[in-house]
């Protein structure tokens, strides 16, 4: 590789470690061109830039980032995945890594500045989406309040049901 190249490269890198705050590390030795595309293509959709990296070139681009931390994700040939949204990353990444047979295996990731491990970026994976989560949240707050409504008009609620009955008593 060039110079010029590998500098640009580095740029590229530091950029992404800059801006992104979740940085995913994955295996993809067996993966033909193909499938990498297709991968690279379906983690695009989801917002995740995906790029295979020299180690040498990230730890020099991380040290000009300050994030040193990323190289507590690296072992051995890998690709990057770079994306600001972690749950929707964690959650493609794991669509195209949930058979044996992917030759994409994720091997960690870094949230911030903490170290995940692979069962932590597949917890991440399961997490419900934002909007379930916020009809979670007010289906808590609401309960409180309609279990106080019943219990203070139970009474009324009988009240009323023994009028009615003395009406159509006398009715008749």
């Amino acid at each position: 590789m060039l110079r010029e190249k590998k500098t640009e490269v580095i740029e590229s890198l530091k950029q992404n470690l800059s801006d992104n705050e979740f940085i995913v590390s994955t295996t993809y030795q067996g993966a033909s061109a193909q499938s990498m595309a297709q991968i690279r293509w379906a983690l695009a959709t989801s917002g995740v830039e995906y790029h295979v990296v020299k180690n040498t070139l990230l730890r020099i681009a991380a040290e000009q980032a300050g994030r040193t931390e990323v190289m507590q994700i690296l072992e051995g040939p890998m690709a990057l995945g770079f994306a600001s949204d972690p749950v929707e990353a964690a959650k493609a990444l794991r669509q195209h890594t949930r058979t044996k047979d992917s030759p994409v295996q994720i091997r960690g990731a870094l949230l911030g500045g903490r170290v995940l491990s692979v069962a932590q970026v597949q917890a991440l994976a399961d997490l419900p989406t934002r909007e379930v989560l916020l009809g979670q949240l007010a289906s808590q707050l609401q309960a409180p309040v309609t279990r106080l409504h019943r219990a203070l008009s139970w009474p009324l609620q009988g009240f009323r049901n023994v009028l009615q009955a003395r009406i159509e008593s006398l009715a008749q």
